[in-house]
């Protein structure tokens, strides 16, 4: 919406309406993602974090049933051995260590044996709350900014309808009207020194010289300001240098208010602004 407030023009039928209408969607765009996130999201981010909980779960059960068959194979063979060495001691301490393995394991499995079905049961209910409070803010969301685009809409054909009329059509300049004259540009300004010279030689007033010039140069200019380029095809000078002014070798790149030239001294070529130098 942003773009359309933009190109939508202030004096056009139902600007302000628009702009307003155009808060409202943003607004309740708003509204709906943070229900989204307050009431979906959230829900889900909780139902999540049962299954690491519960891997952990799995995995230590694993480890616990293999502490137990350790200590099974350790009793049997204290078993083995005590009839031989009459150790009781050994074998009533292997007692308890094994069955304090079984213990663990079996409270463990038993756990795990009850939450891995609820758990697996549990992904309908979930689903079936999470998409029901899904669904119902989208429900909402659209039917409310329906209602805004409707209005958007009818605005956009009052104002179709009032363009048809002619009410925003611009009224024709009579061509025989005296408009100002515009004002000179640079580059006709430097062109005019030459085609105002007169013998081949410059006048009191400081006209362009054109005797004594190099094969193809069209007169010389000095740098009153210094310019740095910003393209490739482009020239660089000082305060003070001094330029041969040239013909495009291509006319149709000739741009107005630009010279091409080279500079003396390093024979450097390019385009250069004609308002930052004075005619020699």
């Amino acid at each position: 919406m942003e773009a359309i407030t933009e190109v939508y023009e202030s004096q056009w039928t139902g600007s302000e309406v628009l702009y307003g209408q155009a808060k409202t969607i943003d607004t309740q765009y708003q509204q709906f993602s943070y229900k989204l996130a307050d009431q979906v999201l959230k829900q889900l981010d909780t139902y999540a974090l049962q299954f690491p909980e519960m891997k952990k779960k799995i995995d230590k059960r694993g480890r616990k049933l293999v502490d137990y068959d350790s200590q099974r194979h350790s009793f049997q063979s204290l078993q083995a051995n005590a009839a031989k060495r009459k150790d009781d001691l050994k074998v009533t301490r292997g007692r308890e260590q094994l069955e304090e393995a079984k213990s663990t394991y079996e409270v463990l499995n038993s756990e795990l044996h009850d939450e891995l079905p609820a758990l697996y049961d549990s992904r309908i209910l979930f689903l079936v709350t999470n998409l029901q409070t899904l669904f119902a803010c989208e429900q909402q969301f659209h039917s409310e900014t329906s209602k805004v685009y409707a209005e958007l809409e009818a605005i956009v054909d009052k104002l179709a309808t009032e363009s048809q009329r002619g009410s925003y059509t611009l009224k024709k300049i009579n061509a025989n009207s005296n408009p100002s004259s515009p004002q000179q540009s640079p580059v006709k300004a430097n062109l005019s020194i030459v085609n105002n010279v007169t013998n081949g030689s410059a006048n009191a007033n400081g006209r362009a010289a054109t005797t004594d010039l190099p094969p193809g140069v069209l007169y010389r200019v000095k740098a009153t300001y210094k310019y740095v380029r910003e393209d490739v095809d482009e020239l660089s000078f000082e305060v003070g240098d001094v330029i041969n002014v040239v013909e495009y070798e291509d006319p149709e790149d000739q741009e107005e208010g630009w010279l091409m030239g080279n500079k003396e001294g390093t024979n450097e070529k390019g385009m250069f602004p004609a308002n930052f130098t004075r005619p020699l």
